[in-house]
């Protein structure tokens, strides 16, 4: 595997395609759910639709980290993410960096901008987890 840093623009690519991906799982794993519970008169309160979303995402993301270290977005960019040795994410390692996401994105995207000045053009959510997103060669 090549452990070269891909460049912005390629993860970034990565990224709005994800937010395809994203779309397609709260359509299934949310919005289907959520019409089928209001149809027998159930309601989620605001709180438990916001806590249903984080968890349905993070199992996704961690699932797809910890299982070959890709999502279908990076696997067709050729990225794969990694712990700073290059070895695959430990368990908590993915979730804190699952839970760092979200803040570091909807801050203005902060996190992201953070690449601009990190010493290794990482993340700011990947430079909190220890983690990397490294490019690969398959």
């Amino acid at each position: 595997m090549n452990t070269e840093l891909p460049g912005i623009a390629r993860r970034l690519a990565s990224m709005l395609y994800e937010g395809l991906v994203v779309f397609a799982i709260l359509l299934i794993g949310f919005l289907i759910p959520q019409a089928v519970l209001a149809g027998f008169g159930l309601n989620l309160s605001g709180r438990l639709l916001w806590l249903h979303t984080l968890l349905l995402l993070m199992a996704y993301f961690v699932w797809c980290w910890l299982n070959g270290g890709q999502t279908l977005p990076m696997k067709t960019w050729k990225l794969r993410i990694a712990n700073a040795d290059g070895g695959p994410l430990r368990p908590l390692q993915a979730i804190l960096r699952y839970l760092a996401a979200w803040p570091s994105i909807l801050f203005f995207g902060i996190g992201i901008i953070w690449a601009i000045v990190d010493r290794d053009r990482q993340f700011l959510h990947d430079r909190i987890a220890g983690s990397r997103i490294q490019a690969t060669s398959d």
